[in-house]
């Protein structure tokens, strides 16, 4: 008894259609080999038209690709790696990439274990995400598939990392305190060995440096990465300093902390003290009394960034080395231009 569901487009009724050989018609929809555009165009409007989806199997076997790749992320808490996945997820998507998504959760043993089964289900290449701007040990040199990381970098130099460029940008945050009038600034950040706390107390004393200021209370406060210690660090910043007329924070949360400790003395933020944060972590920095202006790492574009880099990586043009990406400064009121009477 004949079947009544419809026979599946294949190549052949393509080619037929476009007017073409099997074969130009294969090397035009892959994108490989020498093919006119005319030809090119002919063949994509004919799969076009008889809605030709190519079967990933006999693909692979001609490509040598699978055309999915493997994001293997450590950031079991996801306030930094959610952001850089939802980045590299829209570029793959446009390039028609299937993402294979691995949680290690921060265990050495979980991450071997996905690896295994990341490269048995022969992904083309590899983005590794980090929870921190620590470097992290590679991976990358017994694959045989290209490996990008991002956000946390490899530490051989050899491998291809993207991270945020914390020293420009927390000088980028000073310089806007700087702008804004400010004279007495001081720093409060978290545990000095974090990569990102000293990277972002080196750009805040290069950009007072550079204008001829001193570090309000003459030491960087380090501390935590918490409300806790913002608003401890706030008692501490105000007693060695006083008249200190703007606080840079290494975090949001630090940020929030002090600005709540800061009110309870009797301090206006922003007319008594000017504050800036880091993360742009919306659910603080958009919440807190008045919100919060602080430094955004763009890691939807870093995750984008990488994953383009991954794509051409795996065509042979992989640029080793440690990529520093912008941040962007978000103005809101608690560090603001004053409004005009």
């Amino acid at each position: 008894m004949p079947s009544d569901r419809p026979r599946a487009v294949t190549i052949n009724d393509v080619a037929a259609l476009a007017g073409v050989s099997i074969a130009t018609a294969s090397k035009a929809l892959n994108g490989r080999g020498q093919v006119r555009a005319e030809t090119r165009d002919r063949v994509v409007a004919a799969a076009r038209e008889l809605s030709f989806q190519p079967n990933p199997l006999a693909r692979s076997l001609v490509t040598g690709q699978t055309r999915t790749v493997g994001l293997l992320t450590s950031d079991s808490v996801g306030r930094f790696g959610i952001p850089v996945m939802l980045g590299a997820e829209d570029a793959f998507g446009s390039g028609e990439t299937a993402v294979l998504l691995c949680d290690a959760r921060g265990d050495a043993f979980r991450e071997q274990h996905y690896l295994r089964t990341l490269l048995a289900r022969r992904v083309d290449g590899l983005i590794v995400v980090g929870e921190s701007t620590d470097p992290r040990p590679s991976i990358s040199r017994d694959l045989s598939i290209p490996v990008v990381y991002a956000y946390a970098p490899s530490d051989d130099p050899e491998d291809v990392s993207f991270v945020p460029d914390d020293v420009a940008g927390s000088g980028e945050a000073v310089r806007h305190l700087i702008a804004l009038g400010r004279r007495r600034i001081a720093h409060v950040t978290g545990p000095t060995h974090y990569t990102a706390a000293r990277e972002r107390a080196e750009g805040a004393l290069g950009a007072l440096k550079a204008a001829g200021l001193p570090l309000s209370g003459d030491r960087v406060v380090y501390g935590a990465w918490s409300q806790r210690w913002g608003r401890h660090a706030a008692e501490i910043v105000l007693n060695a300093d006083p008249d200190v007329d703007a606080v840079f924070c290494g975090s949001d949360q630090i940020a929030a902390g002090l600005i709540e400790a800061a009110r309870e003395r009797g301090r206006r933020v922003p007319d008594d003290i000017a504050v800036v944060g880091y993360d742009n972590w919306e659910v603080l920095s958009e919440e807190t009394r008045p919100p919060l202006t602080t430094m955004d790492m763009n890691l939807e574009l870093l995750g984008r960034t990488a994953a383009q880099h991954l794509f051409a990586a795996i065509e042979g043009r992989a640029t080793s080395g440690v990529h520093r990406m912008p941040c962007r400064l978000v103005i809101r009121d608690s560090a603001a231009p004053p409004t005009p009477r």
